[in-house]
């Protein structure tokens, strides 16, 4: 890839102290990009920007509410001068059964997993109209489908879907695209918190037999904010190793061998 194919274009990036946001952080500047990079998490924004040197400028920012949500999109026109690309990778997630899941954190994740992209993009529109620029939206896999008591979750990456879709259409003859990629298992400082039969059996679903790096996905999220996707609008990217193309069914190969060994 060209290393200076982002030269020039100015990003905004949230999530972006750790993870899959981190990672699309450091590939945009080492291909030219000037940003800001969206976190509440102080240190880790920190942390990159002495990574990275000037071409970043960090925006700390609880994209809970409303207010930063679109204040980080006054923050990037002023001191990057506009914007061409934002990338939603902020998100959040939340363990429970509809009957377990406390109406607060039912709010909470989707005022960060959902609200914050609809904020960010209202917010954002007119200067990617003015630029004929781009908007990537992180979801899941999980919003494709359902999980085991990850209600809150599921329904809030599932709107961030169709979110993407609507907009892509609405904006469409205005010259702005807006895309989703949808990762499946990735190997992140957050799912590295999980139990080890947890995350064994997470990886075990995985046809490829593992969870992704953040910097493979977001290699994918550049493809579709680079001038490569220029046709590519409203298209929902699966990114998840297999996973969401098997059926769930047992390999019967596999345990016809382990029992022939045995």
């Amino acid at each position: 890839m060209a290393a200076g194919e982002f030269s020039g274009k100015r990003v905004l990036v949230t999530g972006a102290a750790s993870g899959i946001g981190r990672a699309c952080a450091q590939l945009l500047v080492q291909r030219g990009a000037r940003l800001l990079a969206v976190d509440l998490d102080h240190s880790g924004l920190d942390s990159l920007a002495g990574e990275l040197g000037n071409s970043v400028v960090t925006f700390a920012a609880d994209l809970s509410e409303q207010e930063p949500a679109e204040e980080m999109i006054d923050e990037a026109v002023s001191k990057l001068g506009g914007l061409d690309v934002l990338v939603n990778c902020a998100g959040i997630g939340s363990f429970g059964r509809v009957t377990e899941t406390d109406p607060a954190m039912w709010r909470k994740v989707h005022a960060i997993d959902l609200d914050a992209v609809f904020f960010a993009c209202r917010k954002a529109m007119p200067h990617l109209v003015e630029s004929k620029g781009n908007v990537v939206n992180v979801a899941s896999i999980s919003g494709l489908g359902g999980d085991y008591a990850f209600t809150a979750y599921n329904s809030a990456k599932a709107g961030v879907i169709n979110l993407t879709r609507n907009m892509a259409v609405d904006f469409a003859k205005e010259g702005v695209r807006v895309n989703a990629i949808c990762p499946g298992y990735v190997l992140t400082p957050l799912t590295s918190q999980m139990p080890a039969p947890i995350a064994d059996a997470f990886a075990a679903g995985v046809p490829m037999g593992r969870g992704a790096q953040p910097e493979e996905i977001a290699e994918a999220i550049l493809f579709l904010a680079s001038d490569r996707a220029s046709f590519v609008t409203g298209h929902v990217m699966v990114a998840d190793g297999g996973r969401t193309a098997a059926t769930g069914q047992p390999n019967g190969m596999e345990i016809m061998m382990r029992a022939q060994q045995a």
